[in-house]
């Protein structure tokens, strides 16, 4: 059989292919002639065959079939066939096959053979990929080598450690004796290798950390040589001894500082020097000053150090590297809150980072800068942020605005800087806003009574520049819709009032439900605010019409909502201006609170507002947090008890009409009820049930369909009190899942008499849309001769005719 073609030629060979079909073909030809030298057992060639069988699989080609040819080498004699073979080994073999395992004996016997060239090769494969199993068998022969004295054993036989102690951390032990010997080495090989062995052991056991804290001193010593210590031609880097190894005692010294006392006070010195020791002008100074900076950081330095690494980072920002100054940026991020002061002196150089080409780097840069807001800086970092917000990349503007929205909503310095600076961003990003943007701003909007005016007239000129931005559009027709008198009178004081008539106004609302660009939410905005304008304005005919074109809309949310605003104008045109009044200052709640704002800018539509209510007398003011509690979590919505609250007005027949439920932002909950019928409740055959029945207080359930609404279930709690004392106080609270709505309205009474002489009712009402089975969890709270008792129940056997 002819000699087959070297490594070199075969390598050469392959480079020539000009397609990748052609480069397979040559690859299939050379593995069929090695299998067939492989099957013929040639032991002249096996070396060269399994030297080109490990560059084909370095190019991706499969090469398991020479597995079993590796150990063979492994096995042979010969420094060369050895060599070959354990590298086939490092790379073909792992501790998921089964065949690795008949290495152990060829290692074992190489851990000790005579030339340190073998032993050198056997410790790099075990360090490699050697198993738990065969970590077990030969992790004393490694031991054994760490304490020789040949220094190429000795590095080798540390990595190896560090394997071993990763795949069987209790064999830990079995190396401390001749890890601690090893930092007295002078070769920088054994110390590094030293370095990375005492790391692992520190990382993984708490007790080999507070063993290894003496050690200190010694390493603190090793690090000093090394900055004081001349040029060595054999360590010098750049100008600098050794950066590889100073590196690793930086990081190692910052795990054994980390949160003592004494060791941190050991190494404050030579952190110092290291830190205004190192020449900058190289990147391999940069390296071991960010490993300082780090070190600083994580142990308990003291505060004129960590200004010291704080600098060197401002320093890293004015680096032409992109790499370092990322780093920097990083760092101080995650250095801000701790030393808030230190870094706000590189507030500028940071903010001039927003400017750099680099996204990595302005995305950091612009996370710090958020992170740098206060009270006192606000106005110059918005300024810079909303400029910044200008003229970013697309990908930048959804995390932009958000920032500028929380750090407004923390710091405004007046409500007038805080709408505006909202306005501000909504007009240039509007499309890249969160969800919960609209509502929040009218929230802002509502509650800055003074303000009324001079935003209303704000909006109505952004409308007439923009209505491609849909939240500040949204934003704005809910405006004109509750104070779209104020605009018409011009009673703003904070500039120039404009004049507009009402028809100006009407046609500008009128432009948006025809708008190709509004979306049907904005739409839905839009024909709010122009009825709610039916009681502020003169033109009511006008918006009759419009009100009644819409009845036909082939958007059926849109179409609906005309219907019933007509039914109003026809048949509830006496309630319309109770109705139609303004809405009250909304208070902010928690996201699952029962006033939770949800606004989804054109995918659905706002869900209803409820204003809070103060909680009735006797009634503990941490009711809320006390059904959070009850519920475990914030994962259902709660509405608490509140006090029934009757308007002064003609509008009182109809929220009795609609049953106290509230009627939203922009009468969003009008889908609920179809105002062309009579709604009433009608009792339609539900079994009764007892809820509740322990310490003589009893609980009784009654229910009612709401007619025409069959998803509107009404139960009405009867709770009575067998004992011979009156219980005072009486509370009752409810949850039920998110996919539920539920109201409580106040009870008849807070005492529930004696002696089963009378019962304390309240009205529950329970939306269910999705037909899905009731579940409620209740809360019991009352006092009882003398004594708070409190009670949690889970309510889950409700009749089927009651959900279904």
């Amino acid at each position: 059989m002819p000699a087959p073609i070297r490594l070199r030629e075969l390598i050469r060979t392959i480079r020539t292919a000009r397609t990748q079909a052609e480069e397979r073909e040559m690859i299939q030809k050379e593995c069929a002639a090695i299998r067939s030298s492989f099957r013929e057992e040639d032991n002249t060639y096996r070396c060269r065959n399994v030297a080109k069988l490990l560059y084909m699989h370095m190019l991706g080609y499969p090469a398991h079939f020479g597995q079993l040819e590796c150990l063979k080498l492994i096995a042979s004699q010969k420094f060369t066939d050895k060599r070959i073979g354990y590298l086939g080994a490092m790379l073909l073999l792992d501790e998921r096959q089964d065949v690795h395992l008949l290495m152990t004996n060829c290692i074992k016997n190489d851990l000790n053979h005579s030339t340190q060239y073998v032993q050198g090769l056997a410790l790099c494969t075990l360090g490699c990929m050697g198993s738990s199993e065969m970590c077990r068998d030969l992790a004393g022969e490694v031991e054994k080598l760490l304490k020789t004295s040949n220094s190429y054993l000795r590095k080798k036989a540390a990595l190896c450690a560090v394997h071993v102690i990763r795949k069987v951390p209790e064999l830990m032990e079995m190396f401390l004796p001749a890890t601690k010997n090893l930092l007295s080495e002078k070769n920088h090989g054994v110390l590094h290798t030293s370095v990375v062995l005492l790391t692992e052991m520190c990382e993984r056991s708490p007790d080999m950390l507070a063993h290894f804290r003496k050690l200190v001193p010694q390493l603190v010593r090793i690090l000093k040589n090394l900055i004081m210590s001349g040029y060595s031609p054999e360590h010098d880097v750049s100008g600098i001894s050794d950066p590889f190894l100073q590196v690793r005692i930086l990081r190692l010294l910052r795990i054994l500082g980390k949160g003592d006392d004494d060791s941190s006070e050991a190494m404050n010195d030579i952190l110092a020097q290291v830190a205004t020791n190192t020449e900058t002008s190289k990147n391999v100074g940069n390296a071991i000053l960010y490993e300082t900076v780090l070190t600083i950081m994580d142990i308990k330095s003291e505060s004129g150090l960590r200004v010291l690494a704080i600098n060197i980072l401002g320093r890293f920002l004015l680096n032409n590297d992109k790499n370092i100054r990322y780093v920097a940026l990083t760092s101080l991020l995650k250095t801000v809150q701790t030393d808030h002061n230190a870094v706000q002196r590189h507030r500028s150089t940071i903010v001039d980072c927003l400017k750099d080409l680099d996204v990595s780097i302005k995305r950091r840069a612009m996370e710090l800068s958020f992170a740098l807001v206060n009270g006192n800086n606000i106005r110059g970092m918005m300024k810079e942020l909303l400029y910044f917000l200008d003229s970013c990349d697309p990908e930048f503007k959804a995390d932009c605005a958000s920032g500028v929205f929380l750090a407004a909503e923390k710091y405004a310095p007046s409500k007038r800087w805080h709408i505006d600076t909202i306005m501000r961003v909504l007009t240039t990003a509007g499309s890249y806003v969160r969800d919960d943007s609209v509502p929040n701003l009218i929230q802002l909007i509502t509650n800055s009574v003074e303000m009324h005016a001079y935003t209303v007239q704000r909006l109505y000129k952004a409308l007439l520049d923009d209505i491609s931005q849909q939240p500040l559009v949204q934003v704005a027709s809910w405006c004109i819709g509750e104070y779209g008198d104020l605009l018409i009178s011009g009673q703003c004081e904070e500039e120039e009032p404009i004049q507009v008539t009402e028809d100006e106004v009407l046609d500008v609302l009128e432009g948006l439900l025809v708008s190709n660009l509004s979306s049907p939410v904005t739409r839905g905005y839009s024909l709010t605010a122009i009825m709610k304008l039916s009681t502020r304005f003169s033109s009511v005919n006008r918006i009759k019409k419009v009100v009644s074109i819409y009845g036909s809309s082939i958007d059926v949310e849109l179409q609906q909502r005309a219907v019933e605003y007509n039914a109003l104008f026809k048949k509830y045109d006496h309630m319309r201006p109770a109705l139609l009044e303004r809405m009250p200052i909304m208070e902010k709640t928690a996201s699952n609170g029962p006033t939770e704002i949800v606004q989804t800018n054109g995918e659905a539509e706002p869900s209803v507002v409820e204003p809070k209510h103060p909680p009735p007398v006797g009634q503990p003011a941490s009711q809320g947090n006390d059904l959070l509690d009850l519920l475990g979590g914030n994962d259902v919505p709660v509405i608490p008890t509140t006090m029934p609250t009757k308007p002064a007005s003609a509008g009182g027949e109809l929220l009795d009409l609609l049953g106290d439920l509230s009627l939203g932002l922009s009468l969003m909950a009008f889908y609920l009820f179809d105002l062309s019928k009579t709604v009433n409740f009608l009792s339609i055959g539900i079994p009764p049930m007892t809820a509740y029945n322990k310490n003589g207080l009893k609980i009784d359930f009654t229910f009612e369909r709401a007619n025409p609404n069959p998803n509107v279930a009404v139960i009405t709690i009867h709770a009575s009190n067998s004992t011979e004392a009156d219980m005072t106080d009486f509370v009752f609270q409810a949850a039920v899942p998110k996919t539920f709505q539920l109201q409580l309205l106040s009870p008849s009474s807070n005492v529930v008499p004696a002696l089963n002489q009378g019962t304390v009712t309240q009205v529950i009402r329970v939306l269910n849309q999705q037909k899905q089975q009731l579940r409620m969890r209740i809360k019991l709270t009352y006092i009882h001769k003398g004594s708070a008792v409190q009670d949690l129940a889970e309510v889950n056997n409700f009749p089927p005719q009651s959900w279904q």
